[in-house]
């Protein structure tokens, strides 16, 4: 099944955590749909701790003819968080498709923690898409439709047994239980919004992704999944109306093979070969997401 046809002119999106990564992925692709795409992050035009810019973003984008714009906006600082949506409703109009793709990862056991690794663990996976849906939803209410896609994890899942020494020593256990907790939300939120036209789902990686942010806590040699079908995945979840598509939990490999998708090269426009699962991928991933 081809997505390069669909069309998403007219559309409006945010996209979070835009200025590397998985956000800036699913930024490119849905601006390659067509969309005006708002790019958001904390780093405009000078890289903080890792790679990579919002002014970047929206190049990328620009150069290969798409549409978007910029907003500075640490998640973390109320301030600039729970004003957001009307900076993008100033700026583009209107507010189409929400995507909460910003990440903060910490990772340390929960005897070791910190108060403020836990804290920011809270704000960046569960109290910003609750403030950003807040303000989005009587927006796209107005405008009969919309669209919430958060970015979850694997890690959300049970811990397989025997447990691995990810599982005993990685420290994920509090970035893991907010990721649970927000794929709770997104399939709550979804039956709350049905009657309303918007959808909301959920994308996450089925194994790793390289990115700046993430490739600290990769071990060496560990295999990677490309970028290309998470974010395919995530143009997937875009454009149907709620009573066909929503209160998805759905994964970067098995989803779009179950539904056949074409994934793009984000840099060459070229249809990638279908994703190949892994054996390692968990068991109680369910393909088309229900």
């Amino acid at each position: 099944m081809s997505s390069q046809d669909l069309s998403l002119a007219g559309r409006v999106a945010l996209v979070t955590g835009a200025s590397r990564g998985i956000g800036r992925a699913i930024a490119r692709r849905l601006a390659k749909a067509g969309a005006r795409v708002g790019v958001t992050a904390r780093s405009l035009d000078l890289a903080d701790d890792y790679a990579g810019t919002l002014i970047e973003t929206v190049e990328l984008i620009e150069r290969a003819g798409g549409k978007a714009f910029s907003l500075k906006a640490d998640l973390g600082e109320p301030a600039e968080r729970d004003t957001l949506i009307h900076r993008t409703v100033a700026e583009a109009g209107r507010l189409d498709i929400l995507v909460n793709a910003a990440g903060f990862a910490q990772y340390a056991t929960v005897e070791t923690m910190p108060d403020d690794f836990f804290e920011a663990s809270v704000d960046h996976y569960l109290r910003a898409p609750f403030k950003l849906a807040q303000a989005a939803i009587p927006i796209m209410r107005r405008q009969g439709e919309g669209w919430i896609v958060n970015v979850g994890s694997v890690t959300a899942e049970r811990p397989a047994r025997p447990y691995d020494d990810f599982a005993r020593f990685g420290g994920a256990t509090i970035y893991a239980a907010m990721k649970a907790a927000l794929s709770r939300y997104t399939q709550g939120l979804a039956a709350e919004l049905e009657s309303e036209g918007i959808a909301v789902n959920q994308i996450a990686p089925t194994s790793a992704i390289s990115t700046p942010g993430a490739d600290r806590y990769i071990p060496k040699g560990y295999p990677t999944e490309p970028v290309e079908y998470l974010a395919e995945a995530a143009l997937a979840l875009c454009h149907l109306p709620a009573k066909e598509r929503t209160g998805l939990i759905t994964y970067s490999l098995e989803y779009p093979l179950e539904l056949g998708l074409d994934a793009l090269d984000l840099e060459t426009g070229e249809i990638l070969p279908p994703p190949q699962i892994p054996a390692y991928s968990h068991p109680d991933i369910r393909p088309r997401g229900e």
